[in-house]
């Protein structure tokens, strides 16, 4: 057992207030691993202090094999002093203990309790890890920790992401201490994971990032206050000097959190200490910068507003447009690339349905190059076979060869330009169709939102969409976007004059977020003004010549553009500078009437003049003749609000007397001064009248828009109450969608962890297999019911010709050397319907004999799944049993030639006699033994040697002679006539190497008999 650290009195006494302060204060740890995983788990729990408690609760998953008792509770309990259970549905979780998930149940943690799931997804895609590191993270937030430990696959991964998107913190096993790394491999290439460690040093970092992040009470406002107002703007400099980034505006709470994380990592108290520590390390700032930068994607995320998409939103971005034509479409904030894919993929989907050329262009950016560079590369785990439907995958993904990930389509990846961008500071695509910018406003402070969302305007075309997330909105910006689809978010820009204006002001000014930059100086020399023509030249001549004011206003008094010197008639309004609104402008003695011929001129969309008003200027009065005209023409009859031209005149006193400041004349006593002072009442009667009359009209008017308002306010009053009730069902949904994604996973998380308890076993008990199959040279197939070849021996490629990609092909398409045999698939047949084995006797092509069996395949359950065919080559049997069949003849003639009555001898070429019968014993007189000893001359007379030498020699050349009669000599030495018949003895290679002749006594002379001469 590995030696245990000691814990520092300070840090076990925090870890015991932590661990009593309720289930909500107390540390869960969950921990996943899969293939070698058991070694690590030992390593960990053995690296816990072995004379104190660890003040925290352990939450195992493995991946288990579903159909068999775990003994993981048993081996685990061995090496900690810690209490350790297999769970229970419902299972309170308790300080020092270990929690183990049962087979065959996905586990999640919820308030304190662990809850088991009926696995809902299919043994082989279940990620049990994920699911329990997510509900971790969506329960414990930023309290949440995971650790990753040996294992195959990805599992995990998106887990650790999910952790740190919430601001916790994660350990992974280090690679060269994993028996198996590709868990930890996959987890440490997200870039997010804060420690790197044997299984056995885990302990220690633990206790210490617990004691110090979890141990005490969060930041008091004051101190989150004074971090807002002078140490956090120390940190966002760093950040701006070394990245380039300025996070000034994004929200507090986002980045006190990812902060108060780092210290907690580096265990540094203060955070003037870890501004201090900033400066100091480098690499720091950019590990402060990719935490800021987590986010979680997927494919086809928010599956029902891609549905949206692609029903309302995809079709549009085509209609309208001729053949040939850009389609072009912004992903911002694209992270690794996977709802951009999303979004091409759609694209994609609907060029093939349309069958028409277009050009389709994606733009995708993000700020984090490391994400970028994974996007790039277009290459993503197995586990997006979750998100991604099987059609999807097998038409727009390649499985890698080793069968660890899913490469995109070159075809797919063609559409995409990946690029480093910060929409913040960087200039923006434009003329684009379709912006998708999901998630990334969430993050964002409310005045950089207000931005970005007219930058967004002004990139795109005229009734180009907007793509958000469900979390986010146009906001304010509702003269900019209509709404297109609320629940998925979407939205249309609109052709507001206003806004687009704005944006081109913008266009080429410094970044959104530096206020403080001078505008770029103008050039000395001013650039070459091309020659204007008589028309204009008139036009601008009449224009220099009046001294009419004139204003294009919208419907709401906002100016838009303002010509001629206007100062006499308006003022800047008090407040914080915005857009110039005519009516808040208006002088006195203006605003009432201009309101009134405004609104009298957008109810009847016809001219409302009103002549001899008395404007204050300066401290006195000026006469105004007042036009209103809507603009019917040009531009401004495609906008959705429509424009009106307010003209302003200055007149002469002497062309309104009423409306002058009345004489003062002398008081008459005649009667005529009577007559007077009555007119005089009656045109002041009269002034008065029309004043109140326009002052009435005035009030009707406010009041209609008064009504109007509080019938708007009411309508958007109930709109904002309707949106937040779908988006309280729509977070519900998710919420749930989210536990159904974290329970399949978790599933597969412990189908892989059992499988992998035993995937030792089985890997040694396949290549036992294999070896054996190839060292018995059994040529043997495995077939399955629909008779396609599931495995095969290499020996089995020399009777059929097969290789490795003809596995899953019916194996009657395949040739075979076979000769004579043309129905192994009926007799496969025949034995699967029958389940009777089959054996025959079947030759290759180049002469080897094979013995054919056929025999059921049975699994342990006694069922039948194909068929067995095995080839074992006879050969070599075959040969010895024709060998034996021609010892045995042999035998047989050797018992003739034993029992016959005529003298049988063998001889050489050279003349050694070989074989000597009894025959020839009694005819001769020598015995066997004697007669080995002898050359044939021996027994020829000499006289008849050389005839018999040219015998030999004919012999030898194969040729056949007649039976003939000669003389030969006996033992005793007497000459016998005799009737020989010879026959030559040929070996394999058909080369006469010996002499057979047959000896009868004879009382005939050869010669007188007029035989051939001996």
């Amino acid at each position: 057992m590995a030696m245990r650290p000691k814990v520092k009195a300070g840090e076990t006494a925090t870890l015991t207030s932590v661990a009593s302060a309720g289930p909500q204060a107390l540390p869960i740890i969950g921990i996943g691993a899969s293939a070698g995983g058991l070694a690590a788990i030992e390593a960990f729990f053995s690296g816990m202090p072995s004379e104190v408690d660890p003040g925290m609760a352990f939450v195992l998953v493995q991946h288990l094999d579903p159909d068999h008792k775990s003994l993981l509770t048993e081996l685990i309990q061995r090496r900690t002093r810690m209490q350790v259970f297999e769970v229970v549905d419902g299972m309170v979780v308790q300080a020092n203990c270990v929690y183990i998930i049962p087979p065959n149940r996905d586990m999640a943690f919820l308030n304190g309790t662990l809850q088991l799931l009926e696995p809902a997804a299919p043994r082989g895609h279940r990620l049990p890890i994920d699911f329990l590191f997510a509900s971790l993270a969506s329960d414990q937030q930023e309290r949440a920790i995971g650790v990753v430990l040996s294992g195959t696959g990805s599992d995990g991964t998106q887990g650790v992401r999910e952790i740190k998107a919430q601001g916790g913190m994660v350990m992974v096993q280090s690679p060269a201490s994993a028996e198996f790394d590709g868990m930890p491999q996959s987890a440490l290439a997200t870039g997010l994971v804060d420690f790197e460690l044997p299984p056995a040093e885990m302990a220690t970092q633990l206790i210490a990032y617990v004691a110090h992040a979890l141990g005490r009470p969060p930041h008091p406002a004051n101190e989150l206050s004074a971090m807002s107002g002078n140490v956090l703007k120390k940190i966002f400099v760093l950040l701006r000097a070394q990245t380039g980034h300025d996070f000034s505006q994004y929200k507090p709470s986002t980045i006190h959190r990812r902060i108060e994380r780092r210290m907690a990592v580096h265990q540094i108290e203060s955070m003037a200490g870890y501004v201090k520590y900033l400066q100091q390390t480098p690499l720091e700032v950019q590990a402060l910068f990719n935490d800021l930068l987590i986010g979680v994607t997927n494919f086809f995320r928010d599956p029902e507003a891609f549905a949206a998409l692609e029903e309302k939103v995809i079709p549009r971005l085509f209609d309208g447009k001729p053949v040939g034509s850009a389609v072009r479409v912004w992903c911002t904030g694209c992270s690794t690339g996977e709802e951009a894919y999303s979004m091409a993929i759609l694209l994609q989907e609907r060029l093939e349905l349309l069958k028409a050329s277009y050009k389709v262009q994606v733009f995708a950016t993000d700020i984090d190059s490391r994400a970028i560079a994974v996007a790039r590369a277009g290459v993503y785990p197995t586990s997006i076979a979750d998100h991604v439907t099987p059609e999807r995958l097998a038409r727009f993904f390649t499985l890698e060869p080793d069968g660890s990930a899913y490469r995109i389509h070159k075809a797919i990846r063609d559409l995409l330009v990946f690029s480093e961008q910060d929409v913040i500071k960087d200039p923006p695509f434009s003329k684009l169709d379709l912006i998708s910018c999901r998630n990334l406003l969430i993050y964002l402070g409310a005045d950089l939102q207000k931005k970005l969302i007219s930058l967004f305007h002004y990139a795109l075309q005229p009734g180009g969409l907007l793509f958000l997330g469900s979390s986010e909105s146009a906001g304010e910006q509702g003269d900019l976007f209509a709404v297109l689809e609320r629940k998925a978010k979407i939205y249309q820009r609109k052709e507001d004059f206003q806004g687009a204006q704005r944006a081109a002001l913008g266009r080429f000014l410094p970044p959104l977020m530096d206020k403080n930059m001078s505008p770029t100086p103008t050039t000395e020399k001013a650039p070459h003004l091309a020659p204007l023509s008589l028309r204009e030249l008139t036009e601008q001549t009449l224009l220099q010549q009046l001294a009419l004011v004139a204003a294009l206003v919208n419907s709401q008094g906002d100016m838009l553009y303002l010509h001629g010197r206007a100062g006499m008639y308006l003022e800047p309004a008090p407040g914080e500078a915005s857009i110039n609104n005519i009516l808040k402008m208006a002088r006195e003695g203006l605003r009432r009437d201009l309101t009134v011929c405004l609104h009298k001129a957008a109810a009847s969309r016809e001219t409302v003049r009103a002549a001899g008003l008395r404007v204050k200027t300066n401290g006195h009065f000026t006469l105004v003749n007042l036009g209103v005209c809507p603009v019917l023409g040009g531009p401004a009859a495609a906008l959705e609000s429509p424009l009106f031209l307010v003209t302003l005149e200055q007149v002469a006193e002497n062309l309104y007397p009423s409306a002058a400041t009345p004489s003062v004349a002398p008081v008459m006593s005649t009667a005529s001064g009577s007559d007077t002072l009555q007119s005089d009442a009656r045109v002041q009667i009269a002034e008065l009248h029309d004043e109140l009359q326009a002052k009435e009209e005035y009030l009707r008017a406010i009041n209609e828009e008064l009504e109007t308002t509080n019938d708007e306010l009411k309508s958007s009053n109930e709109e904002m109450q309707s949106v937040n009730e779908e988006l309280q069902s729509t977070n519900e949904e998710l919420e749930t969608s989210k536990e159904e994604m974290q329970s399949i996973n978790e599933e597969l998380s412990t189908v892989n962890t059992e499988l992998q308890t035993k995937v030792g076993d089985l890997s040694r008990a396949n290549n036992d297999m294999n070896n054996l199959l190839a060292g018995t040279g059994i040529a043997t197939i495995f077939v399955d019911y629909s008779l396609r070849i599931l495995r095969f021996t290499p020996s089995a490629s020399q009777i059929i010709n097969l290789i490795l990609s003809d596995v899953g092909r019916p194996v009657a398409h395949i040739v075979s050397n076979l000769v004579g045999y043309s129905s192994l698939v009926a007799d496969i047949q025949e034995v699967l319907k029958t389940l009777i084995p089959k054996e025959t006797e079947v030759q290759t092509t180049d002469g080897k004999s094979y013995t054919l069996r056929i025999l059921p395949y049975r699994t342990l359950d006694n069922v039948i799944e194909g068929a067995v065919v095995t080839f074992v080559d006879v050969t070599e049997v075959r040969r010895a049993r024709e060998a034996l069949q021609k010892v045995n003849a042999l035998l047989r003639l050797a018992v003739v030639v034993h029992d016959a009555h005529d003298a049988i001898t063998v001889q050489a070429l050279d003349g050694r006699i070989i074989a000597w019968n009894p025959g020839a014993e009694r005819l001769y007189g020598w015995s066997k033994a004697e007669a080995l000893r002898l050359n044939v001359s021996d027994r020829i007379p000499k006289a008849l040697q050389a005839i018999a030498l040219n015998q030999v020699w004919q012999l030898s050349q194969a040729q056949t002679l007649a039976p003939f009669q000669t003389r030969r000599l006996t033992k005793d030495g007497r000459t016998l006539d005799v009737s020989l018949t010879a026959t030559a003895l040929v070996d394999q290679a058909g080369n006469v190497d010996a002499i057979a002749t047959t000896e009868r006594a004879s009382d005939v002379d050869p010669v007188a008999e007029g035989a051939p001469p001996p």
